[in-house]
């Protein structure tokens, strides 16, 4: 890694050109996000203007204090309009570049405005900021796409959890479409699921079998997650689950006070008398109910006024009770592809979350 001045990493374009239909200009207020998103709907309208020519190798900051709309990398020539600096790297990486104007330090000195009315930042001190990049433009593509990586899978994180909490059910293309118009009814818990009395008094399941369940994964085998089993002397009175099964654990987690619920979506076993096992009725999907409850903040809702604590902080409530609260679930067939759209979610976060993995440890070993 080396010191260098940010004027020795960017140079500033002041080329001017006139947008035309083959070169879009881009207003300031065309980024809708600080995240560099364009509405491509509004810059492919504007009207011919004069501004700053940008290729696809340069990279756009918006100098306006205080920013709203601060950043955009793009991958077209066009023409910036307004408050605008068009960066062009020096023996370094765009995508690095692009990375470096989001740092703190970068951010501090854009901060550094000149002006009062209408502040902008200032060429000539954020210039002469000096910066420690790596001397190797592979090393700066490396930390560039480690960070891609990461905002990827942060956005498809609060891309669930939005989903999580949206009451309306969507359509097959978008499955959470405000437009739908697929009804949603309201009923209580025990009109989807009933208790199941299956017990493992034959013993047909041994303590290899004993299932946990966890916050994160759901339901798991002990011993393959957690490297022994829990179980007690016998495991005869413990409840069977069967694939498909819906489980709610009696146990406080710290998001969790009054426990979670998960759907076996794994190999049949047993878990102990501290959960509750049900089995789903025709009407529902048990990968639904899972995925209806993983908001914390709805479980919680939902569960509260069912449940009365012990003075060990154990929860004071039946399996029965536990069914009577208040659900809003859709048709069974709306479901299943809710499901479906959830399940192709939670692959792309795993794929985003293994590739940050790799990214980071090749960045470290090299």
């Amino acid at each position: 890694w080396e010191q260098r001045k940010f004027g020795d990493i960017a140079q500033r374009q002041s080329e001017s050109m006139i947008s035309d239909n083959e070169n879009p200009c881009i207003e300031y207020e065309d980024i809708i996000t600080e995240s560099g998103l364009l509405n491509k709907d509004v810059y492919s309208k504007s009207a011919r203007k004069n501004g700053i020519r940008f290729t696809p190798s340069d990279v756009l900051y918006g100098k306006l204090r205080p920013y709203l709309h601060n950043w955009y990398n793009p991958d077209f020539a066009g023409v910036a309009v307004g408050d605008w600096w068009v960066l062009r790297p020096v023996d370094s990486d765009k995508h690095f570049l692009y990375r470096l104007i989001q740092t703190a330090q970068y951010d501090d000195a854009a901060n550094q405005s000149s002006g009062t009315k209408m502040p902008r930042a200032d060429w000539k001190i954020v210039s002469n900021t000096v910066f420690s990049i790596p001397t190797s433009r592979n090393e700066q593509s490396k930390i560039a796409t480690l960070f891609n990586i990461l905002d990827s899978t942060i956005t498809l994180h609060q891309c669930k959890y939005y989903c999580l909490g949206t009451g309306d059910l969507n359509n097959k293309s978008d499955p959470f479409s405000p437009h739908n118009t697929v009804t949603w009814e309201q009923r209580k818990l025990n009109e989807y699921l009933e208790v199941s009395k299956a017990k493992n008094k034959d013993e047909v399941y041994g303590k290899e079998d004993v299932l946990s369940v966890s916050g994160d994964y759901g339901i798991v085998n002990q011993i393959e997650f957690q490297g022994r089993s829990f179980a007690g002397v016998s495991v005869a009175p413990y409840g069977v689950v069967e694939t498909g099964d819906v489980v709610y654990t009696k146990s406080p987690l710290k998001s969790n006070p009054y426990g979670i619920i998960k759907a076996n979506k794994g190999k049949p076993g047993i878990v102990s008398t501290l959960y509750a096992v049900y089995k789903p009725l025709d009407n529902v999907s048990s990968e639904f109910v899972q995925i209806y409850f993983e908001q914390d903040s709805r479980m919680n809702n939902y569960m509260h006024p069912l449940v009365n604590k012990g003075a060990k902080n154990d929860m004071k409530v039946s399996d029965e009770n536990a069914l009577k609260g208040e659900v809003c679930f859709p048709s069974r067939d709306e479901q299943i592809k809710i499901s479906e759209y959830f399940a192709k979610l939670d692959n792309l976060i795993t794929l985003h979350q293994r590739r940050s993995f790799y990214a980071f440890i090749i960045i470290m070993v090299h």
